[in-house]
């Protein structure tokens, strides 16, 4: 207790009382390298009888305490003591040195240059040792103030040495180990701190009690670091990344701010390249328009569009606030680039309005993005995806052809493979009409496009995760089983304008995505990225509660990229795949479409359920386990 005590008032002095104790320590360390300069150089036998050496020694005092307040080294700070600060006392010592020499030529002092070299090193060493042992002490009071836990930083360069040196006054962790990747740094120390391989993180986490890893690597290091997050998971260790080093010069506080991995990192693969000269050629020069153009997929595709310098991006969507954001954000690039803007409100499922639009803005490409898409709402509004998502693309693929528009891709799903909801089920229809659409016609070529789960996207489980975060939880999990695809913003909008560069008519692309992921694998990995743990239902220990809420009408256990697997070919990017898959008849496509407008004219659910159950092969009822 009283050892606590001392510690605290030793650590809690006034600046005023500590910058006086560092004036005092500094004259003294002078003063006192005067006088063993003196005695080395001299002889202290000598020194008694020599009125020259006690004035000289007064001068040397005196000069030293102008000198301290000059450079301001008594402002020096102990806690984050570098090799900045070791250069001012070097100047205050060179000045020193350069007064103890004409002082002493001018005195007729004995061996002045002598004296004098022996004074500067001495003067110089003993304040920066001074300086340097009170550094240690204060660091091993701080230890035994408070029990700080021992992180670890991957990336021994300079921003990782900068968070090194930062983390040094944390009150909260203690960098007691760098892990590198470049051999010349293994055994080294920096700061103190060792260099180890990365082979040896795992023994070293064990070793040393480590409980969290800070990746310190750039933002291209996007692999290197998923491995790492991977390792750390196997070993139930935090990790955490470092945020661009702009960000960190742009933070206010001495520790920068660390931030969870990013949910891309969830991606379990890495990012696919899609930026090939293909799509810059495509769409510059062309009058392009984007439906849905405010939606999540729909705004990423205009921004990329924006960086091909198309003639003009015609934005049309029904939501206003959405229509404006894209609009507002885009106006500005648009006119640097010299690139045409304009922005229409309206709905696909409205003729006249969509006729108008395409033939006024003189369209030659098509991206419909426009669809609602969220798998519970359609399931109880079956009648509005319908005619929106049905006949809307129906609407639009009609004005496309009469405009003579040259190419038109239809933004679909996974889910319309082999369909348990409304949702899923209305986006395939969308597709075979489509596929219908360019057996008869040549003029405009149809394509669509296939993907999963978009990371960030409206309503996707992402945002939804993170919000639950951010209020202690619980993350909700439908079913421990659930499966699915995951692909970035980025990657779905390049997917599409790929596929329009691809397109020869009737197309159905799909991207290579990797494996597909249980969502509630996601949930843990998050929860732990965030720094927290996951709570034990069992024993109530943990922050964070995984729940399990059972299985949503319309979803499905696992989603589908293809319906036939063995009819898939290549294209000329690797990861991009064409399927080739069977039609409808023109009479059974004109069926359907004429039994749903039926449905809908009524407003008659119970009807479209039929007419989707009787027309969309593969098509059932989600069968909800009885443990869900």
């Amino acid at each position: 207790m009283y050892n606590k005590v001392l510690i605290d008032g030793l650590t809690a002095l006034p600046h005023k009382l500590v910058r006086a104790i560092l004036v005092v320590s500094d004259f003294s360390m002078v003063v006192l390298s005067a006088l063993l300069a003196i005695g080395m150089i001299i002889g202290f036998e000598n020194f008694g009888g020599s009125a020259h050496l006690w004035q000289f020694l007064c001068l040397i005092g005196a000069i030293s305490l102008i000198t301290i307040f000059v450079f301001r080294i008594q402002l020096i700070k102990l806690s984050v003591f570098s090799s900045r600060d070791v250069l001012k006392i070097g100047q205050a010592a060179g000045v020193l040195t350069i007064v103890h020499l004409f002082g002493a030529l001018m005195l007729d002092v004995p061996r002045a240059i002598a004296l004098t070299l022996v004074f500067g090193s001495l003067a110089f060493t003993s304040m920066v040792a001074s300086r340097a042992i009170a550094t240690v002490a204060l660091g091993a009071l701080r230890d035994r103030i408070r029990a700080r836990r021992p992180v670890a930083i991957f990336g021994a360069g300079g921003t990782g040495i900068q968070l090194a040196s930062a983390l040094r006054t944390s009150p909260d962790v203690r960098p007691v180990m760098f892990f590198d990747d470049n051999p010349l740094l293994h055994g080294m120390d920096i700061g103190g701190i060792p260099v180890a391989p990365p082979r040896e993180l795992v023994i070293e986490a064990a070793r040393r009690g480590l409980e969290q890893l800070i990746i310190a690597l750039p933002e291209s290091a996007q692999e290197r670091r998923d491995g790492l997050v991977e390792i750390c998971e196997r070993i139930n260790m935090e990790v955490q990344v470092l945020p661009p080093f702009a960000e960190l010069l742009a933070g206010k506080s001495n520790t920068p701010e660390l931030k969870t991995v990013d949910p891309h990192d969830i991606l379990g693969r890495a990012k696919v390249d899609l930026d090939t000269p293909e799509i810059a050629k495509s769409y510059a020069g062309r009058v392009v328009m984007v439906t849905g153009a405010g939606g999540s997929i729909g705004s990423e595709l205009c921004r990329q569009i924006l960086t091909c310098r198309p003639a003009k991006i015609v934005l049309f969507d029904v939501a206003e606030y959405n229509l404006y954001k894209i609009e507002h954000e885009l106006n500005p690039l648009a006119d640097e680039r010299k690139v045409a803007l304009s922005a229409h409100l309206g709905s696909v499922s409205d003729a006249t309005r969509v006729k108008k639009v395409i033939g006024d803005e003189n369209v030659e490409i098509i991206l419909h993005a426009a669809a609602y898409k969220h798998v519970p709402l359609i399931e109880t509004n079956e009648i509005e995806g319908a005619r929106n998502n049905v006949m809307g693309t129906k609407i639009i693929a009609d004005a496309a052809v009469a405009a003579g528009v040259e190419r038109f891709i239809l933004v679909s799903t996974d889910k319309a493979v082999r369909p348990t909801n409304i949702m899923g089920a209305t986006k395939r229809m969308a597709e075979l009409i489509i596929q219908d659409l360019q057996t008869r016609t040549q003029a405009t070529k149809f394509a669509m496009v296939r993907f999963g789960n978009v990371l960030g996207s409206s309503g996707s489980v992402m945002p939804l995760f993170q919000k639950q975060l951010e209020a202690g939880g619980p993350l909700t999990v439908t079913h421990p089983d659930v499966c699915r695809y995951f692909m970035t913003v980025n990657e779905a909008a390049r997917l599409v304008l790929l596929s329009g560069a691809y397109a020869t008519g009737g197309d159905v692309f799909v991207l290579d995505m990797g494996k597909p992921q249980r969502i509630i694998d996601i949930a843990y990995k998050l929860i732990k990225l965030s720094g927290r743990t996951v709570k034990n239902p069992a024993t109530g220990e943990g922050d964070i509660e995984v729940k399990v809420i059972g299985l949503r009408p319309g979803e499905k256990l696992y989603e589908e990229l293809l319906i036939d697997q063995k009819n898939v070919v290549p294209t000329p990017h690797p990861k991009i795949l064409r399927a080739e898959e069977d039609y409808l008849s023109q009479i059974e496509v004109a069926a359907f479409l004429r039994e749903v407008q039926q449905a809908i004219d009524s407003s008659n659910a119970t009807q479209l359920r039929k007419v989707v159950a009787a027309r969309i092969d593969g098509y059932k009822t989600q069968q909800l386990p009885v443990n869900a």
